[in-house]
């Protein structure tokens, strides 16, 4: 092999080590944000003053975990966050992650910046699939209400739930439910892409798992939600 084919060769090795150490870095970043869902979840589900009604769980559709959720306000508050919506699936089980994110939203008067974890519970297959389909306003597209925690969601029966949401949030490690207005729920394809290693064009591809691979934090979280379902039942 002579020195100019050495050196073509030397060069697409390295490219190809380049490229890969990038996927492997943005996948990584994207499993941290599995695993810190599957650790909010469980928060909200083993800590008895906090758990959420366990009608809420035996009737969801779908759950979306946003960590660290940023709450910026001078007057009028906003947020914007990053997450996962995991949905069952026709045979009731719960599928794989999808990554979405959430912007907008106000929480009314307030100054300063704080951070929040944020637990949606979607009640209806229907308002999952708007989800899917693209930029989705909570409190316009679906009713939202805040979710009960403690005492109070011990007694919440099926008969209780009336809206399409409830959610919860956690800040400075204080739990309350938290009614989200005008909150845009929207697919985050770059994280899709790095996490599952191929371009995505279908976000319902991802929860009904078409051809894809199944990495660890995913089957983690879904066996982590079936666990505390199975619990409540």
């Amino acid at each position: 092999m002579n020195s100019s084919r050495r050196t073509e060769r030397t060069i697409v090795i390295l490219f190809l080590l380049i490229v890969s150490a990038g996927l492997a870095g943005a996948q990584s970043a994207e499993n941290d944000r599995v695993k810190s869902a599957l650790d909010i979840f469980q928060v909200f589900t083993t800590v008895p003053e906090y758990q959420i009604p366990a009608a809420l769980m035996r009737n969801a559709s779908g759950i979306a975990i946003l960590p660290g959720v940023k709450r910026v306000g001078f007057v009028i508050g906003g947020m914007r966050g990053k997450g996962v919506l995991v949905a069952r699936g026709k045979d009731g089980a719960w599928g794989r992650p999808l990554f979405i994110t959430i912007t907008g939203g106000s929480f009314g008067w307030q100054i300063g910046i704080q951070s929040s974890d944020i637990i949606m519970f979607f009640r209806t297959p229907d308002s999952v699939e708007r989800v899917l389909r693209g930029k989705y306003t909570v409190g316009v597209d679906a009713s939202v209400a805040a979710g009960s925690l403690g005492r109070d969601a011990a007694a919440v029966t099926d008969a209780d739930l009336t809206a399409e949401i409830y959610s919860y949030s956690r800040a400075r490690g204080v739990f309350a439910g938290l009614a989200i207005q005008g909150a845009a729920l929207d697919i985050d394809y770059g994280a899709n892409a790095a996490y599952y290693q191929k371009e995505i064009a279908r976000p319902s591809d991802i929860l009904e798992g078409s051809g894809l691979p199944d990495p660890e934090t995913a089957k983690q979280l879904r066996q982590g939600i079936a666990r505390y379902e199975k619990s409540v039942r």
